[in-house]
C-alpha cells in the first residue's frame, strides 16, 4: 500500500520517513534513483510503501550545504555574548540565506547574560535589521521568547544556522526537554563552541519541524560573484533604483544612493562596512576549478 510522507533523517543510506500521522518508517530508496543520479534528501516529500521510497516529489528548493530540501525558513541563531555578538557573522549568514531565496528569522540568544545597558546598546543597532527581518530575543534560562519561536516555526520546515556556540542545541532543549540534544560548553580557551551536531535530521516539536544540522556553518562564497552580493541586501536593493549607474556596486560609484544613505546615517555603519568586506573578500578570491575541467 502506497503512502505519502516526509524524509526526516538520513544515515548510512537508510531514510526515516514520517507519514501524516507521524508514524516512522526506515526505508531504502529504489535502485532507479541511483541510476538517475537522484539522491533523496532530508525534507523530501515522498511516496513510499512498506519496503522502499518509490517517488520523490518536486522540490521547492534544494540545498547542498546543508543537504536538505523544501526549507521554509532559516532560524539564524546569534549569541548576545559568549561568544561575543558579531555583526559580520550576522551579515555573512544573512547574505548566504538570501542567496538561497529562503526567509531568515534572526534569533538572539543568551540575553540573560547581558545587563540592561548592554541589552539596550545591542537593541539600538538590531532595530535597523527589524525593518527587514523578524527578530526574536531568547533566553534558555528564563524561557523568554519561547512563545514567539513556537509561533514563527508553526507548520514550517525550519533550518538552524548561526555561529558556533550560539546556543542552537540549548534552544531546542529549552523548547522541548524531551529532545535531549547533546550540548557542549563554550571553550574558554578558544572563545568559541564545539561542534555537537553530526547529521541532518528534522525534529518534530510544537507544530513544525526544525533541522538540527551543521548546515551553513562554512561561510564560503565560492559560487558567487562580487557584483551579485548587492541583490541579497534588501535594504540596499530598495535604494538601488535611485543610483546614477544601472550596474552600481555601491562601493565607489558617484551618485550611489546606497553610499549617500550610509553617509546620512540611514544605513547602520556595521551593515555597510560588512557589505564592503564581503564584496572585497569575494573579489580577491581565486576561482576554484574542478579536476575534470580542462
Amino acid at each position: 500500500m502506497e503512502k505519502e510522507g516526509k524524509i526526516i533523517k538520513s544515515i548510512g543510506g537508510l531514510y526515516t520517513v514520517t507519514d501524516k500521522s507521524f508514524r516512522q518508517f526506515v526505508l531504502k530508496p529504489l535502485g532507479i534513483f541511483r541510476h538517475r543520479n537522484i539522491q533523496p534528501k532530508v525534507g523530501d516529500n515522498v511516496v513510499f510503501n512498506e519496503e522502499s521510497i518509490i517517488e520523490i516529489k518536486e522540490r521547492k528548493n534544494d540545498l547542498y550545504r546543508p543537504m536538505i530540501a523544501n526549507v521554509d525558513q532559516v532560524l539564524l541563531i546569534n549569541a548576545a555574548t559568549k561568544p561575543d555578538f558579531s555583526f559580520l557573522l550576522l551579515d555573512k549568514f544573512l547574505t548566504l540565506i538570501e542567496a538561497n531565496d529562503i526567509k531568515p528569522i534572526i534569533i538572539i540568544t543568551k540575553i540573560d547574560l547581558l545587563n540592561n545597558i548592554e541589552i539596550e546598546s545591542l537593541k539600538s543597532k538590531i532595530n535597523y535589521y527589524e525593518k527587514f527581518y523578524r527578530v526574536i530575543y531568547f533566553s534558555a534560562k528564563t524561557m523568554f521568547g519561547v512563545n514567539e519561536i513556537l509561533e514563527v516555526t508553526k507548520d514550517k520546515v525550519n533550518v538552524l544556522a548561526g555561529q558556533t556556540g550560539a546556543g542552537k542545541s540549548s534552544l531546542l532543549n529549552a523548547i522541548d526537554p524531551n529532545l535531549n540534544i547533546e550540548t557542549n560548553e563554550i571553550s574558554k580557551a578558544l572563545g568559541r563552541g564545539k561542534h555537537t551536531t553530526r547529521h541532518v535530521e528534522l525534529i518534530k516539536f510544537g507544530d513544525g519541524f526544525i533541522a538540527d544540522t551543521p548546515g551553513f556553518s562554512k561561510l564560503e562564497f565560492i559560487e558567487y560573484q562580487a557584483d551579485q552580493i548587492k541583490f541579497y541586501y534588501p535594504d540596499f536593493f530598495s535604494l538601488s533604483n535611485n543610483c546614477k549607474f544601472y550596474q552600481c556596486t555601491h562601493i565607489h560609484e558617484p551618485g550611489c544612493a546606497v553610499i549617500e544613505a550610509y553617509q546620512k546615517g540611514l544605513i547602520l555603519k556595521e551593515r555597510y562596512e560588512n557589505y564592503k568586506f564581503i564584496y572585497n573578500e569575494i573579489k580577491i578570491q581565486k576561482p576554484i576549478y574542478r579536476r575534470d575541467e580542462k
